[in-house]
């Protein structure tokens, strides 16, 4: 059974980033924080001076997947000095690190750009990018894609400049987005980052597994009693 770039107990763990496909740019939730008349507190920022972390925008635009994702990357990158852990594919911006701040007309630019292998506008920035993570990862770096793999949209440009190195999870055969949300919240949760294996020449197809157990709250601490 193949299990993947996980390394063996002893053995150095390698430079580790993770890209992180996107939320919808132009889906009704993203259109709910755009909103002018929106009064709450992520609406307000992006449309202020200030802006707000492009993460805190995907977790509200996409939920339970991008949450699974933005968890697992943050627990278990392990980057060189200087370069971020967790990278958005930011369409039209290429990679994107997770706490950019980011306002009303830097998402609206998002949205204008169509996520697909043929249009330049978002691939060139992608390739840029990749070449630039790829030099600042050195030769015995990997990246780990958290997105679709089965569709060329992401994975044509990056394994044009990735290769081997670039890996997926191996659990996310057959899963759908909901499950590997919650797959990746499990693995953070336990402390066991999944095994990888390369894009290139990987099954992408497969039976779907069986379901994940429900999460369950960590019980809440008894009150001691008074002495």
């Amino acid at each position: 059974m193949d299990r993947g770039h996980t390394p063996a107990p002893g053995r150095t763990q390698p430079r580790r980033v993770f890209l992180l496909s996107p939320a919808r740019a132009g889906g009704e939730r993203m259109a709910l924080v755009l909103s002018p008349g929106a009064r709450f507190a992520l609406a307000r920022a992006v449309q202020g001076e200030g802006g707000a972390p492009l993460a805190d925008v995907f977790l509200f635009a996409s939920g339970l997947y991008f949450r699974g994702k933005l968890a697992y990357a943050l627990a278990f990158a392990t980057p060189p000095p200087g370069v971020p852990g967790a990278l958005v594919i930011a369409p039209g911006a290429g990679l994107v690190p997770v706490h950019a701040r980011v306002r009303a007309a830097d998402l609206r630019a998002l949205a204008e750009v169509r996520v697909h292998a043929r249009e330049p506008r978002f691939r060139e920035p992608l390739e840029r990018d990749a070449r630039a993570l790829a030099e600042a990862l050195g030769p015995g770096g990997e990246v780990v894609l958290l997105g679709s793999v089965a569709s060329p949209k992401y994975v044509e440009p990056l394994l044009g400049v990735l290769g081997a190195r670039l890996l997926f999870p191996l659990a996310f055969v057959g899963r759908g987005d909901m499950s590997r949300g919650g797959l990746l919240l499990r693995a953070v949760r336990a402390g066991t980052e999944l095994a990888y294996g390369p894009v290139a020449g990987a099954v992408l197809h497969g039976p779907r597994p069986p379901r994940l157990e429900p999460l369950r709250r960590a019980p809440a601490p008894r009150p001691q009693p008074r002495r």
